[in-house]
């Protein structure tokens, strides 16, 4: 291949490679797999390594080229990135409208001012993230530079240029791919990357970040760009700037401008015609959007869609006239804790809980939240009886911000998590590696045996009763990849089983069958399955019949829990801590995701309050099928014959040690065809 061969040859893999990363990062819809990317992407490396002076600072190899830096250089704004004024209310809104007109009237004419009152207004999301400022000379990135004090701010090209969603070069466009183009906007991390990014550095004993703006701004300051390259990072574009202003003459036309010129814009930042219609958007925005965005907002942004009038009403002090940010207050709250609690997760780790008095926040009653680990403990010198400020990290998950010391009762000591854990878990022993901070169940077993017991609980005749999932079968499937937790045989496909060993067509769609049959699980097999701690399957039964449905028992407090029959305060501490895991409730959406949805049982049923056992082998149904269709008339199943215990089932071949209990009780005893009668048969 001659070097012009090659050079041709490259720009086409250059040119073919920024698209398919434009439609993977971008438009989140990719048009090829991984490996067709990878392939090319390995190509156009072996080319660039044989001729090196052919490489350019647009080639997608070169994202991460860089050395680490001894420092950052300053770099001066050509044009101050201001700051936004914060409005609160729409009282303080229309004041704020107020102003601008009247600066309109004594200062730009009248001309302006009628301008003023018919403009639209520009309406997006206020991403709490890093603003940055991108640089482009002739289409291809030069600069990367970040706010600072909005005249100064520091050179970070080599970190932005590891992120996906950053163009090296602009998608060719006869104006804005030629000489000097600026785009302004704000890298964030979305909300699921930071959970499992804080879930990586606790599990590892290192310090989690307090919130994706922290953590876009730390790793954007790294002095090593292979740090932001591990990061799940997003740059969404905001703003468009020219020498020449009339080539973008409206907000509207700047957002539609970036998108083509390959940008990640907000798909909901839109036009509205009047500023009470922007108002009244942010209140729907509030209650409507806000909560299902993949990413943090502290509110809305409101602009002055007419460019030239924006820039006509000018700055006063460091806030531009043309635009405000409509913010909801961050939601926090106090709360007392009466009590901290120990879950144990799957792969054994200690993961403390802390259960409060009911509290509202965001819209939720909140009466739990992780305390992560023992140093978080220690760090916040959180006490049971303490008040505690609480937040919603990401308006998602409970976090405690700090103790009030000042209302702290004089009884109450510092939490001994040792202690703890030996008391509300007697027969388990406990270590800490050395350089973690988290505890873990000692000689529990491999992660992989842990899951493979899990499933096959979960699959088990008092659970889900799923055919084909046998200790074997399930080894496999976790030993493929193909399940990583219990919700994961919802997923699995019949093309994909068919591949393993021991596995044909035929046994593959009938486990896949027998999965889907399960969709709509009775809701105590579904909570038992769960293989919560201490909830057996009678345990679980109770619980569903007195919760009804899986909302309330999720949301369910310690006294509820602690008011069933049979659930005392071990018990209702291990529920609460279950409930309370991370890891517990993304496995929860992830089943309710799946379509997967636990039916209420029957209460009040003819054999309501009547608690039944079985001995011996009944010829018309299992044990099992026995067991549920009792259930599902009211009834409850009990292992073995006690005081509360109503008719004992005498099968074939039952011993007689509990006829002997049952006459010596008063329980009733009868056969198998009483029982048929008895079930309507």
């Amino acid at each position: 291949m001659t070097e012009a061969d090659a050079r041709r040859r490259i720009e086409e893999l250059r040119r073919q490679l920024n698209k398919y990363s434009y439609e993977y990062y971008v438009l989140d819809e990719p048009s090829v797999d991984d490996a067709i990317y990878d392939s090319l992407y390995g190509e156009l490396k072996q080319l660039e390594r044989d001729y090196p002076n052919l490489i350019t600072p647009d080639s997608p190899t070169q994202r991460i080229a860089a050395r680490p830096l001894d420092k950052f250089e300053k770099f001066t704004h050509t044009r101050r990135m201001i700051s936004i004024i914060d409005t609160f209310s729409d009282e303080e809104a229309y004041e704020w409208m107020n102003r601008a007109k009247s600066y309109a009237e004594k200062n730009l004419g009248s001309s302006a001012v009628q301008k003023l009152s018919k403009t639209k207004y520009w309406l997006d999301d206020k991403m709490d993230g890093l603003a940055c400022s991108l640089h482009y000379l002739d289409g291809v990135l030069v600069r990367a530079v970040t706010r600072g004090d909005g005249l100064v701010g520091e050179v970070v090209t080599s970190n932005v240029r590891t992120i996906g969603t950053v163009p090296l070069r602009l998608n060719d466009d006869e104006v804005f791919s030629r000489g000097e183009t600026e785009v302004r906007g704000e890298i964030i991390m979305l909300t699921a990357d930071f959970e499992e990014l804080n879930r990586q550095l606790i599990e590892t004993g290192d310090k989690p970040f307090a919130n994706p703006r922290n953590l876009a701004a730390g790793t954007i300051r790294q002095l090593d760009p292979r740090v932001a390259a591990s990061r799940k990072l997003e740059f969404h574009a905001y703003d468009l700037l020219r020498d020449d202003p009339s080539e973008v003459p409206t907000n509207e036309f700047a957002y539609q401008k970036l998108a083509n010129l390959g940008f990640k814009v907000n798909p909901q930042a839109h036009l509205e015609s009047t500023f009470a219609d922007a108002i009244d958007y942010a209140h729907r925005f509030r209650t409507e959007i806000q909560p299902t965005l993949p990413f943090n907002t502290d509110g809305l942004v409101i602009k002055v869609n007419d460019r030239e009038l924006y820039d006509q009403l000018g700055i006063v002090g460091k806030y531009p006239r043309g635009v405000i940010a409509y913010k909801y207050p961050a939601e926090t709250a106090t709360t007392k804790v009466r009590d901290i609690v120990l879950s144990i997760g799957r792969t054994g780790a200690v993961t403390p809980v802390a259960v409060f008095e009911p509290v509202q926040l965001a819209g939720t009653t909140v009466q739990h939240a992780t305390l992560h680990n023992a140093d978080e403990i220690e760090r916040l010198d959180v006490r049971i009886g303490d008040t505690v400020v609480i937040y919603k990290a990401g308006e998602i998950i409970p976090q405690v911000e700090s103790v009030i010391t000042d209302l702290r009762p004089a009884d109450a000591s510092p939490f001994n998590f040792e202690q703890a854990m030996h008391e509300q878990y007697p027969e388990l022993q406990f270590e800490r590696p050395d350089g973690e901070a988290v505890w873990r169940v000692k000689n529990l077993g491999d992660a992989t045996e842990v899951l493979v017991q899990a499933v096959k609980h979960f699959a088990s005749r008092q659970a889900l009763e799923i055919d084909g999932l046998g200790e074997r079968n399930v080894e496999l499937l976790v030993k493929h990849g193909l399940i990583g937790d219990v919700a994961d045989l919802y997923t699995l496909r019949i093309t994909d089983i068919a591949k393993i060993e021991r596995f044909g067509k035929l046994s593959a769609t009938n486990l896949v069958q027998a999965i889907k049959s399960r969709m709509t699980p009775p809701l105590d097999r579904f909570i038992y399955a769960l293989g919560i701690r201490h909830v057996g399957a009678k345990t679980a039964t109770d619980i569903a019949k007195h919760f009804g449905t899986m909302d309330k028992f999720v949301n369910a407090t310690v006294d509820q829990l602690e008011s069933i029959s049979g659930v005392g305060k071990i018990v209702a501490e291990s529920i609460m801590g279950w409930l309370s895991d991370e890891d517990n409730i993304r496995l929860l959406e992830k089943f309710a995701n799946l379509g997967v949805a636990p039916q209420p049982i029957q209460v009040g049923g003819k054999l309501d309050g009547l608690s039944f056992v079985i001995t011996g082998t009944l010829t018309t149904m299992s044990r099992d099928e026995a067991m549920s269709q009792i259930k599902s008339l009211g009834g409850n199943f009990q292992t073995s014959v006690g005081k509360t215990t109503d008719y004992l089932v005498m099968g074939e071949k039952a011993g007689n040690s509990k006829r002997i209990k049952a006459e010596q009780l008063g329980t009733k005893v009868i056969n198998e065809s009483e029982l048929l009668k008895l079930l309507g048969k």
